[in-house]
């Protein structure tokens, strides 16, 4: 697989934990209620800041050679 190629499927894994967070941030605001919501806002904002990472090193590693 080339690094190219490679790039794309690590962003879409930070694609997919970003939609994650989202839904269950929507989840513990709306439907939880005690320590159940902040576990669950608590992961969703794990998700969030490993899906920021994973993001800021996939732009800032520049392009990949051809």
């Amino acid at each position: 697989m080339s690094p190219g190629l490679m790039k794309m499927w690590v962003s879409f894994v930070a694609i997919a934990l970003m939609f994650v967070a989202v839904i269950t941030i929507l989840l513990s605001r709306d439907k939880l209620k005690g320590v159940l919501k902040i576990i669950v806002s608590t992961f969703a904002y794990l998700c969030m800041i490993v899906a920021g990472f994973i993001m800021f090193i996939v732009v800032f590693s520049g392009p990949v050679p051809e």
